[in-house]
């Protein structure tokens, strides 16, 4: 068992955050949705990340991802963003270094880092060869960050064993990499690893189920952000002012955690459609299809949440 690290107290905390990408019906965004929450993330200071998960990247085609990343980059007019590069196969298919340059390309035109999302051929070689391939992007463009996830997240995900994680720490242009596994033993030992060969990488935390692994030391990628980017932006200040208030909200936000990723894990995209609509956001709670749905009963207890949120200001 890994022991527990010590709290690392008053750090200033990196946030980055998995921006929804709204509908305003069946298959069709709602582009005002997206650019306000875009800038709500960006005004709250979290570095917005799209094309990820919460953006449907599995789902929408080449030319909604394209969209989607040439108005990040306009409204972000030259702010940090993060954008998932996102290569499509199926079981058995070998690695394609080719399309995941085609995906980076036009990220890195736009000014944002690249976040290399898994696939069945880059998870299905052997442990050598998945850190040859990042090595092999990683001569061909200056920044990236990698991304473990787990298979309860999507099917070709795969959390990699400890000299996998050494091994892309020691590629000087991976800067950072998500760890969804939700299980802080192994965030722990990846944050022990950071800590002794190479401090400047960034852990970044995928754990919606347990939000407070920056106390730890790890910074964080999460979808549950969107829900409330300002929220997470004055718990990550308390945190940093050793205010104990960080405490009080980090539990409500957790809460919210746990409520809106609960089994099928996919729907907290739902959630935070009905949340985000909730709020008078965005404009309905629609969802993109193949991406499942919560009931209409989550909405009373969204609606608490929400109100409880609101007296923090």
């Amino acid at each position: 068992m890994t022991a527990v690290p010590p709290l690392v107290r008053g750090r200033k905390i990196t946030g980055m955050s998995a921006v929804l990408l709204p509908l305003q019906g069946p298959g069709q965004v709602d582009w005002q949705g997206f650019r306000d929450h875009l800038r709500r993330t960006a005004k709250a200071g979290l570095i917005p990340t799209v094309n990820m998960d919460t953006g449907y990247a599995n789902l929408i085609d080449e030319q909604l991802r394209g969209k989607v990343l040439a108005e990040t980059a306009a409204l972000l007019a030259g702010g940090p963003f993060v954008a998932g590069a996102f290569v499509g196969d199926a079981p058995g298919a070998a690695f394609d270094e080719e399309a995941y340059l085609r995906q980076i390309e036009p990220i890195v035109e736009h000014g944002g880092t690249p976040i290399l999302f898994q696939s069945y051929g880059l998870t299905g070689q052997d442990n050598d060869a998945i850190v040859e391939a990042y090595r092999r992007i990683g001569e061909r463009v200056d920044r990236f960050l990698a991304f473990e996830l787990g298979q309860m997240f999507a099917p070709f995900g795969k959390i990699y064993e400890l000299p996998v994680y050494r091994g892309l720490m020691e590629i000087e242009a991976c800067q950072g990499a998500k760890h969804s596994s939700l299980n802080r033993q192994q965030e722990w030992q990846r944050l022990q690893l950071r800590d002794q060969h190479r401090p400047e990488f960034k852990v970044l935390t995928g754990n919606d189920l347990a939000i407070d692994m920056v106390m730890y030391g790890s910074d964080y990628l999460l979808g549950l952000s969107t829900f409330a980017p300002a929220a997470f932006a004055r718990r990550d200040a308390f945190w940093e002012a050793e205010d104990a208030r960080f405490y009080e909200l980090n539990d409500l936000l957790q809460y919210l955690g746990f409520f809106a990723f609960r089994d099928p894990v996919p729907g907290y995209k739902h959630n935070a459609a009905q949340f985000l609509h909730q709020r008078g956001w965005i404009v309905s709670d629609q969802t993109f299809p193949g991406s499942p749905r919560r009931p209409e009963a989550d909405l009373p207890v969204l609606t608490d949440i929400l109100t409880r949120l609101e007296a923090w200001g």
